[in-house]
């Protein structure tokens, strides 16, 4: 009979490793010899490839075999059935583990227990399932209890096995358990499971085979066998539940790795005072600090550490209770942790004061623990310098850079959208930007919830903890601005239903939709896109000398250079001081939206000809002159590239009646002006409207005006001895003839403002490539350009045809069901958009060598992207002032893996 685990998908088609004639499916560990090690993880899994490399070194790990990850592969492709001569090979490794054991697998006398686990090659502590104690039935049990002498510790460990074979493989509910164990702890007038007695544990046998028998669609199987099959099933299923998808997808690990299961001896750490079970670190994960640390539970087994079931003890007081044991648990932490060359996460039992480990694995870590113990293990000889900086994750260093949850804090999510920009926030709900304002002067802290923002709540925006929108993606209005103020931003969280009217804010839940008010606390996790009941626990991030020590090691080991993108001088001060070498992109459009501008862009916008908008534009050009000459000072002696104009000019315009209407009387213009400028901008796609270089064709006024402003305010600077250095940057550049149009225009206008002033300085002028035709004719536009800036943000846009401001409807359907593997606007899609990008550097080098190409689109701070980046040639990557600091890491690491 085929057992089929019903109702999981099947993602493991993609895994495609086929079994053949002759291949090994188990492999043995135990008697100091295994058939596997360290290097086969892909195989074993890390858990299976760690025990085989326990074993070699003569570490007391107790035996058993590892069944191969390519058996999870073939158990997907197969609807769930086993391939061919697996079961005979399972069969000879039992019985090979039955001969080093001196038991038998269901023998009456002398019963052989074991545990099934899983085993991942990328560690996913807790999301899949393990099963301990297998071979116990009512028969066996009383061998158990004969040869240990020991009839409390026999029912125990039956009561344990029926309890989680009833949950992981019955798929009982685990509170019918948890129930009858309650009642028999009152009925005893205990409050631990350790004071149960003999006839307590009989009877919650015989408790949870009727629960089994009433909740389950099979009885518990009474041949030990039969359990184990049963048990491999569901721990290969496991890869498939709910947990592990979503664990997998929020750490971007890819769903056709599968899983590795290992059938072990058990040995027993519930068997009296004498004997324990616990985990323990080989440094402190929180921290860092180089000293053991772990708890343990005497007479126990180790699920009661991981569940939480009773308050485990330090393990500093293993060493006064079982001083032999924890020596030897010192030696081994130390030896495993030399052979590794990382901090190790290290499980145990105790079995009548006989140690042995049962897995070994890198430590799970914060950020600043990576980069401690990054740091102090080169110190201290165990790391060379390349290998301390790939030990720490660079998209991990977030954490240190932005006020983050307290990893211990128990947290209640109510929905989640994007991670638009990390960091932490918690405030009260607020649905506009003025109700925003006029809460914070009160001294109160507010989150400021839209449907979507738009430029008029940038004040809103500004004085806000952070933000949450129910619409746009990762570059969204909401998005960008919040990365570049630095705040908490969680963007199109589609399962909230905004209502400004009412005042509510709805989550969407089938069955159970929970309504927030304004004044409701909420907390946002920027990092993760979640969103949080109430007021969760915050931390301050802290900087201490071991980041700024692997940074430097960073930059010494580093080619790609790294700019932020920045539009005001406080930006650019900041991304100084994080490191950056230049801005990269400096988005001109922010500062038409300042309270003192819009109005003049507006005034613009609604005149008639060109004259009156020139003389309005002349009323701005001081205005961006100051502004461009605050970010040039303040980035002296280096780069920084401003984009001219770019969004379409409908964005400046005020979208309700409401606004209409009080736009229309401040400005004391008829507001049917003002409706009719807003129909006639109206634009079906504006995305790929009227805007970028095809508004400084039709309206030459406008970058004519910017152009001047630009270079003024780096003659102004040159004058004051600064050394000012201005890349004028043309957005949207399709047809060469666009570029050249516009690079006519400012080299006339620079030329003639440069002979005026009596002055020189250093500029390019260049353009983005963010156009695939742009991309394909990269040749042609080279030879007029200066530079190239991949604008990776609309490049992903029109390369997939996706609305990066709409994708949240669908995103979330598209990574779960495994379509794409990553949010394309957050990674870098490296075989579609990546083709064009290597095309376009190749074929504008190709016409002119000195060619200067760099990335601005926020996957410039995304690791995975900057490796692309370096491998495809670009000289420099851009991203918000907070992340420079994950670029400068990601980048050295990209040639460390050249090598």
């Amino acid at each position: 009979m085929t057992i089929t685990v019903k109702g999981r998908k099947e993602r493991g088609r993609a895994l495609n490793r086929r079994g053949s004639v002759g291949t090994q499916y188990v492999y043995f560990f135990g008697e100091g010899k295994a058939e596997g090690n360290r290097g086969m993880k892909d195989l074993l899994g890390g858990k299976g490839a760690n025990l085989a490399e326990m074993t070699n070194l003569s570490v007391p790990v107790p035996p058993g075999f590892t069944i191969t990850t390519q058996v999870c592969a073939l158990y997907y492709e197969n609807k769930n059935r086993f391939p061919g001569g697996l079961d005979e090979e399972v069969q000879a490794h039992l019985a090979r583990l039955e001969q080093v054991m001196g038991k038998k697998f269901g023998d009456p006398r002398n019963p052989l227990l074991v545990s099934v686990r899983s085993g991942a090659p990328v560690s996913m502590p807790g999301m899949m399932d393990t099963i301990l104690n297998l071979g116990l039935n009512d028969v066996t049990v009383k061998g158990l209890a004969q040869r240990s002498r020991n009839e409390r510790f026999a029912y125990d460990a039956y009561r344990r096995l029926l309890q989680m074979f009833g949950d992981v493989v019955l798929k009982v509910e685990r509170a019918h358990f948890e129930e009858a164990l309650e009642g028999a702890r009152k009925k005893r007038g205990v409050t631990q499971d350790t004071g149960l007695v003999v006839e307590d544990l009989k009877e919650l046998v015989r408790t949870f085979k009727k629960i089994i028998a009433r909740h389950a669609a099979q009885p518990f199987p009474e041949d030990p066998r039969e359990q184990l099959r049963l048990a491999f099933h569901a721990v290969f299923g496991s890869w498939h539940n709910e947990r592990a998808i979503k664990y997998r997808n929020i750490h971007r690990i890819s769903h056709a790795l599968g899983t590795a299961v290992n059938t072990q001896a058990m040995v027993f750490g519930n068997m009296g005072s004498d004997s324990g079970t616990g985990v323990a670190f080989t440094r402190n994960p929180s921290t860092g600090e180089n000293r053991f640390y772990g708890e343990y539970l005497a007479n126990a087994q180790g699920e009661d550490v991981v569940a939480g079931i009773r308050t485990p003890q330090p393990i500093e007081s293993l060493k006064k209770e079982q001083p032999k044991a924890y020596a030897q648990l010192v030696s081994l932490y130390k030896k495993l942790e030399r052979h590794y060359k990382d901090m190790q996460d290290i499980e145990f039992t105790i079995e009548s004061g006989r140690l042995f480990i049962l897995q070994t694995r890198s430590g799970k870590r914060t950020a600043q623990s990576a980069v401690r113990i990054a740091v102090e293990m080169e110190e201290e000889g165990l790391l060379n310098r390349q290998a301390a900086l790939a030990r720490v994750d660079a998209g991990q260093l977030d954490q240190l850079l932005h006020r983050m949850i307290d990893p211990g804090a128990k947290v209640k999510v109510l929905a989640k959208g994007l991670p638009a920009s990390p960091g932490a926030a918690v405030g009260q709900i607020v649905f506009t930007a003025d109700r925003a304002e006029e809460l914070v002067e009160t001294g109160q802290k507010v989150i400021l919830v839209r449907q979507e923002t738009s430029p008029e709540d940038i004040g809103g925006m500004a004085v806000a903890e952070g933000i949450l929108t129910a619409r746009g993606g990762m570059t969204s209005h909401a998005a960008v601005v919040a990365r570049g103020m630095g705040k908490c931003c969680v963007a199109g969280c589609s399962d909230l239903v905004i209502d400004e009217k009412t005042g509510t804010m709805t989550v969407v839940v089938p069955g159970k939709d929970l309504q927030l008010k304004e004044g409701d606390p909420i907390t946002l996790n920027g990092s993760t896109g979640e969103v949080i009941d109430g007021q969760a626990p915050l931390i301050e991030p802290k900087l201490g000398s071991h980041i700024k020590k692997l940074l430097s090691w960073a930059d010494s080991a580093r080619r790609l250079r790294v700019r932020a993108n920045a539009d005001t001088p406080h930006d650019a001060k900041l991304a100084r001081e994080f490191g950056a070498e230049g801005i990269g992109l400096c988005r001109t459009e922010h500062m038409f939206f300042n309270e003192d501008r819009l109005p003049f862009m507006r005034q613009m916008i609604l005149s008639d000809e060109t004259g009156q908008r020139t003389r309005v534009l002349d009323k701005l050009m001081p205005m961006q002159r100051s502004d461009f000459k605050g970010i040039l000072e303040v980035m002296e002696g280096l780069p920084v590239t401003i984009r001219l104009l770019d969004p379409p000019l409908h964005e400046f315009l005020p979208r309700s009646e409401e606004e209409v209407h009080s736009v229309a009387r401040s400005m004391q213009v008829p507001r049917s002006k003002i409706e009719s400028m807003v129909k006639r901008l109206h634009e079906v796609n504006p995305m790929l409207g009227h805007r970028g270089c095809r508004l400084g064709i039709t309206y030459p006024e406008i970058y004519a005006m910017q152009v001047r402003a630009i270079i003024e305010a780096a003659c102004e600077l040159a004058r004051a001895g600064v050394d000012a250095r201005p890349e004028i940057m043309v957005p949207l550049v399709g047809h060469v003839n666009e570029y050249t149009r516009i690079r006519d225009m400012i080299s006339r206008l620079t030329q003639e403002i440069l002979e005026a002033k009596r002055v020189k300085i250093k500029f390019k002028v260049g353009t983005m490539i963010e156009v695939p035709r742009a991309a394909l004719t990269a040749g042609e536009i080279a030879a007029a350009a200066d530079f190239f800036s991949f604008g990776t943000n609309d490049l992903t846009q029109l390369v997939f045809g996706f609305s990066r401001d709409d994708i949240g409807q669908f995103l979330p359907f598209y990574l779960d069901a495994g379509i794409l593997a990553t949010d394309p606007f957050m990674s870098l899609d490296t075989i579609g958009v990546g083709q064009l990008v290597e095309l376009a550097v190749r074929e504008g080098r190709k016409r002119r060598p000195d060619l200067s190409v760099g990335i601005c689109g926020e996957h410039g701070g995304d690791p995975k992207s900057v490796e692309f980046c370096h491998r495809a040639g670009l000289d420099y990557v851009s991203c918000s002032p907070y992340r420079v600091p994950i670029a400068r890491l990601a980048a050295a690491q990209a040639v460390g893996k050249d090598r």
